[in-house]
């Protein structure tokens, strides 16, 4: 039985080319990475909020709870001791002034230090960069730090006869104040923590005068010459007295420098960037 001749090669129907599922144009391709990165970031705070207080009873409630908590008895505590503040007639007011702006910066900066380490495991998947780690630490600490202050202040203001008004847009710049440098500081550390083993115990150490350092006890005005030109250096400081100035009416703080602040921790956290974005593949491979 003959067969049919084959048709000559020219001749042969080739298959059709399926059409790329993926993203085709530049636009397409930011788009997908955009959502891709948005969906990670979610996910991660997700997972943060799960593995920090998902196995207790009330979850997400103690992450608010502990750090108010913590802060209200140190001010019942302190209150006993110094009855008559510096500033205004309420020292629980006086004190929470300074107390939230300075945990809430340490808070940050410590866990946003500590983001790549953190979810080294999850980095080694292309869909999760380190950059979401950071955004994702930041985004869930600093929902955190604005729910813990609005619960302190408004429980000692409601409490209390504190003689304050309150400023809310000018506790916004406080807290943005104490947000920005909060990442800053940490993004640098984050670096600085995986290239140098022994910088983490020694900002350990170099933090811990900064409860005396920061004027949450005392006024910056009253501090004497020459330490308060050495004292302005510590943003701290002028964050805690743009809390204490959006409290107090009658209180200037014409020492208080918000381009100083924002400046300083915008540049930290630009230049943690840079370097974790140059050698973070190195640091995780060592």
């Amino acid at each position: 039985m003959t067969q049919p001749p084959s048709a000559p090669p020219s001749q042969v129907p080739l298959p059709q080319a399926r059409p790329a599922s993926g993203p085709r144009t530049l636009k397409e391709v930011r788009k997908h990475r955009r959502f891709a990165s948005l969906r990670a970031i979610g996910a991660l705070i997700l997972r943060e909020m799960q593995t920090s207080h998902g196995r207790q009873a009330g979850g997400y409630f103690w992450a608010i709870a502990e750090p108010a908590g913590g802060i209200v008895l140190l001010t019942i505590i302190f209150s006993v001791a110094f009855q008559v503040p510096p500033l205004g007639t309420s020292f629980p007011m006086f004190y929470a002034t300074g107390m939230v702006p300075f945990l809430g910066y340490l808070d940050m900066s410590g866990k946003v230090a500590g983001a790549v380490r953190y979810s080294a495991a999850l980095l080694a998947y292309p869909a999760v960069t380190f950059m979401d780690a950071l955004l994702a630490r930041i985004a869930f600490n600093s929902m955190t730090q604005i729910m813990v202050a609005t619960v302190i202040f408004v429980t000692i203001y409601v409490t209390g006869d504190t003689r304050t008004d309150p400023q809310i847009d000018q506790i916004a710049i406080a807290i943005a104040m104490m947000l920005m440098v909060g990442a800053g500081v940490g993004v640098m550390n984050c670096f600085l923590f995986e290239a140098f083993s022994f910088w983490q115990p020694l900002w350990s150490i170099f933090m811990r005068p900064f409860f005396l350092l920061s004027c949450i006890f005392f006024m910056f005005d009253d501090v004497p010459q020459p330490y308060q030109d050495w004292l302005w250096w510590n943003p701290l400081i002028h964050i805690i007295g743009q809390m204490r100035a959006a409290f107090y009416p009658g209180y200037t703080g014409d020492y208080i420098s918000h381009v100083y602040v924002f400046g300083l921790g915008l540049g930290l956290f630009a230049l943690g960037l840079m370097l974790l974005a140059r050698y973070h593949r190195d640091l995780q491979n060592s």
